[in-house]
């Protein structure tokens, strides 16, 4: 557990947990929790062998609470100074959810020399919003309510998205409430302006034009039961603009397949890096 070195914002500071040896893995978590969402992948990886670096996002966690910087440039840029502070190379990126979004723009922003593989699990990868020419995309009207209510009732919303994270319902009990509960305090206790400035960046950000970038092995990982990202907007897109992919659809998996679907999860994950 440590945190990179102050910079010049306002003695910012990125928290992050380093464990085990090897190969480093580095581990970007979704919105709007924390790098603990990746516990249950966490000892899988260590115990293959990897060292693996789970960082919080700036406003979230145990990081740096700023007033600014939360645009895609700017959160990558804090990827690539951990990287560059702890002299990393041949580094794996996983990113989940929001994450892809770091671990497509790192490629984008600095390339791939030092990077060996990369992995989108339930990324928002290329595209969240309905466009003309994206009609699986999440409607705009859905997006805005989304806004609306992270600005003006953000403890009560984040309540009801964490059970549409898990596809839990009345009829399904796919996690447990001490599940809900735990990642309800995760994402309370983030910065309220992180959490909508963030929002506003996965949500109004396409990155089809940036696929051709992609150009180290890739696994896609989605449920084809997402509610959050649909599988059409995300999953199926990366994997038609991404050349070099593997790609795994998780059979009712929802938003949250880290949980729900841990031991299937961790297998496809295993297989990759040693593929």
């Amino acid at each position: 557990m440590a945190y990179t070195q102050s910079q010049s914002e306002n003695d910012f500071k990125l928290y992050y947990e380093d464990h085990g040896s090897g190969q480093p893995i580095i581990l970007t978590h979704g919105w709007p929790l924390s790098s603990k969402s990746w516990e249950s992948q966490i000892p899988v990886l260590v115990d293959l062998g990897y060292r693996v670096i789970a960082y919080d996002r700036r406003g979230f966690g145990k990081s740096s609470f700023p007033t600014s910087g939360f645009d895609y440039d700017t959160l990558t840029a804090d990827l690539h100074n951990l990287i560059t502070e702890l002299d990393l190379k041949n580094v794996i990126l996983f990113g989940f959810s929001m994450g892809g979004g770091e671990v497509v723009r790192y490629l984008t922003n600095y390339g791939s020399e030092n990077i060996a593989k990369i992995g989108l699990i339930s990324s928002i990868i290329p595209i969240v919003k309905q466009t003309e020419d994206n009609p699986d995309g999440v409607p705009q009207k859905d997006l805005d309510g989304i806004l609306d209510q992270v600005k003006n009732n953000r403890v009560t919303f984040l309540e009801g998205f964490h059970k549409n994270f898990y596809n839990y319902g009345i009829l399904s009990h796919s996690v447990s409430q001490a599940q809900l509960n735990y990642d309800w305090s995760i994402s309370t206790h983030a910065s309220p302006l992180a959490t909508i400035k963030t929002a506003e960046s996965w949500a109004g950000t396409d990155f089809r034009p940036e696929l051709k970038n992609v150009n180290v092995k890739t696994l896609i990982v989605h449920g084809d039961a997402d509610q959050i990202v649909p599988i059409g907007t995300a999953g199926n897109q990366a994997a038609e603009g991404i050349t070099d992919n593997i790609f795994k659809i998780i059979k009712d998996g929802p938003h949250g397949l880290n949980i729900t679907h841990t031991e299937e999860l961790n297998e496809i994950l295993a297989d990759f890096l040693k593929s």
